[in-house]
């Protein structure tokens, strides 16, 4: 059985060599009066487009949700719900129509009227023929009606109890019809910003709209967001006072801003499910006998403690404690070398059995990554590591299913049901789990509903349809004087609405 210690300092090695050690002459910054209406924050990745009805990469709504887009509904930190571009609504005693009454008084930053047709072709778009939005499979199942210019009814073929919140995300954005096409890199909405300039690999900077209806609640002006993919150089910006905030900051080397007086460290709950993929479609990999081998074979405290720096909490199936109907499905497939050699040769594997696993750019995913194919090779399972660029994981992984194995965290909170979609990128093809979630989408009483969520947890985990490691904890540094920073995040957003300084 592999050592802990040994994996960790391998691990280790392997990232210094990469440069990740942070130097230990960059000073803090006195904070300067004159900034206390900009900010500076930074992010991982950048961006590919600034549409996120366009593209699946978070990144896009970490900078437009409700900065520059808005949604008829809200979603808090806390995971609550409340009205945004909707001021009000009712709900059918079935859960299948939502009657929303609009914000009246709101104009899109060209000056077009939000209204209830705006809603109708927002939704309509985002279910049709061309849509590429990534929950394009629930809008198709929304009929908008407009019911008059500042009310819309939505009707929805299958009951959605977390409806509202699902209209809250990103991919839920008002555009306006006429200035659409061009929103990817001049995005148009109704939200308190507006882009700035774009200088792309570097920065990116939103400007206060003046003409917002809610102007007086802004206290930032100017929010640029810069582009930092190295963790060592996350740790030197803020260090050297170049960003202010850096949510998601990595993990790695937190614990010297935890002693500095001038930072505080907030560390996020969240409904993110990081995982090993499989693709089912690359023999062997659609043995479930292999693919519970693999799930044997990786210890996940150690990834934990790798990837997130023991900021995690193990999870067995696609689905987080803190969740409604949440099962503790982690004892179903328990880390147990000896039993993952014994599945390989029970299922004929000739080993080593050779694969490859892509890494997006993340560093729990490089981090992971590496650790991760220790253990495997200790069973007879050689990986390849391949470095991707975020453009090339959608593509290639996502879009082409060219992929053996890939470590993803999945931010969305509520997409167990991409297990019901065998043309999904991993491929998982149940017909049962198919039959089981169509009864989850049917259930309206509660108790039912937690019970059928139990059983579909369940099932992925006796399934091993992928290898589920664990929920990732986010680590945000921020300069002392910040307030309104997010104390958990059940979506990935910068709500720079309320964000401001403290003197």
């Amino acid at each position: 059985m592999l050592n802990r210690r040994s994996i960790l300092a391998c691990s280790a090695a392997l990232l210094a060599a990469n440069g990740l050690a942070l130097s230990s002459q960059v000073q803090a910054r006195n904070t300067a009066a004159d900034t206390r209406n900009t900010i500076t924050i930074g992010m991982a990745l950048e961006p590919p487009g600034l549409d996120p009805t366009v593209s699946a990469a978070s990144a896009v709504a970490e900078i437009t949700l409700y900065n520059i887009y808005e949604t008829l509904t809200k979603i808090n930190a806390d995971g609550s719900v409340s009205p945004l571009l909707a001021e009000s609504w009712e709900v059918s005693p079935d859960l299948s129509s939502y009657t929303f009454r609009l914000r009246q008084g709101v104009k899109f930053h060209n000056g077009e009227p939000f209204n209830a047709e705006a809603v109708k072709y927002s939704f309509d778009r985002a279910k049709s023929s061309k849509s590429t939005n990534k929950d394009k499979a629930i809008f198709a199942k929304l009929h908008t009606e407009v019911v008059d210019a500042h009310t819309v009814r939505i009707t929805n073929e299958e009951i959605e109890p977390e409806l509202l919140f699902i209209l809250g995300q990103a991919t839920a954005i008002i555009v306006e019809p006429r200035s659409v096409a061009r929103n990817t890199s001049a995005p148009t909405g109704t939200g308190p910003y507006r882009l700035q300039r774009w200088s792309r690999g570097t920065s990116l900077t939103l400007k206060r709209w003046e003409e917002y209806p809610r102007l007086g609640q802004l206290r930032i002006e100017t929010a640029t967001f810069r582009f930092i993919s190295d963790p060592a150089a996350q740790m030197a910006a803020l260090l050297a006072g170049d960003v202010d905030v850096f949510p998601r900051v990595s993990p790695r080397s937190v614990s010297q801003f935890e002693s500095n007086p001038q930072y505080q460290v907030v560390v996020s709950g969240s409904r993110a499910k990081t995982i090993l993929a499989v693709n089912h479609r690359r023999e062997p990999l659609g043995d479930v006998r292999v693919r519970r081998a693999m799930a044997a074979a990786i210890d996940r405290e150690i990834v934990i403690d790798a990837a997130g720096d023991g900021l995690g909490t193990p999870i067995g199936s696609h689905y987080v404690p803190g969740m409604f109907g949440y099962l503790d499905t982690t004892g179903i497939n328990p880390y147990d070398p000896d039993r993952a050699i014994g599945l390989l040769k029970e299922a004929g594997v000739q080993t080593p059995l050779k694969l490859r696993m892509a890494l997006p750019p993340p560093p729990y995913a490089r981090q992971g990554g590496i650790v991760i194919a220790a253990m495997l090779r200790h069973v007879g399972i050689e990986v390849e590591l391949q470095n991707v660029e975020w453009a090339q994981w959608l593509s290639n992984v996502m879009g082409q299913h060219n992929f053996d194995l890939t470590l993803i965290s999945h931010v969305e909170p509520f997409d167990l049901g991409n297990y019901a979609n065998p043309n999904y990128y991993w491929g998982y093809d149940s017909e049962a789990f198919r039959a089981l979630w169509a009864q989850i989408k049917t259930a309206t009483r509660p108790t039912e509903r937690a019970r059928l969520l139990g059983n579909a947890q369940r099932m992925l985990a006796e399934d091993a349809a992928n290898v589920f490691l664990y929920q990732p904890q986010w680590v945000t540094v921020a300069h002392r004087d910040v307030r309104g920073l997010w104390r958990d995040m059940p979506v990935f957003v910068n709500d720079l609405s309320g964000l401001r300084w403290i003197s």
